[in-house]
């Protein structure tokens, strides 16, 4: 991704929020699923070993709670433009970011196991 094949990635994420279009969903609220792909150069950490060099993994999954957790959206896709733009805003090392957000408790007549989308944001949309 722009020039940086190297990606940390951040897989099953679970947190309850009350996106939704429906009152119900806002109401009650739900359990969402949040993967995050970010890349960045990870060279560094893998030459010196050194967690200084590296990027914490802690901090993708504060900024995924904050916002699953957060102010209820109508859409999954503003709820992962929320996430891709606040981890771009805040580590100036990630070139792009994937963000998967998935709800298993929607209103279906037929068993699935959940409904989501997944936006991909690069560091050049931010001047957008």
């Amino acid at each position: 991704m722009e020039g940086v094949e190297d990606k940390l990635i951040v897989k099953g994420l679970s947190f309850y929020g009350h996106h939704g279009v429906l009152k119900e969903e806002r109401t009650l609220g739900q359990k969402f699923f949040v993967d995050v792909d970010a890349w960045l150069d990870l060279k560094p950490a893998g030459i010196s070993d050194d967690l200084s060099h590296s990027f914490s993994y802690v901090e993708i999954y504060r900024i995924a709670k904050e916002v699953i957790e957060g102010p209820p959206q109508n859409l999954l896709e503003s709820v992962a433009q929320k996430i891709a733009i606040a981890t771009l805003k805040s580590h100036k090392e990630i070139s792009a970011v994937r963000v998967k957000v998935g709800k298993p408790h929607v209103a279906i007549p037929g068993p699935l196991d959940y409904l989501g989308i997944e936006i991909l944001r690069r560091r050049s949309d931010l001047t957008e």
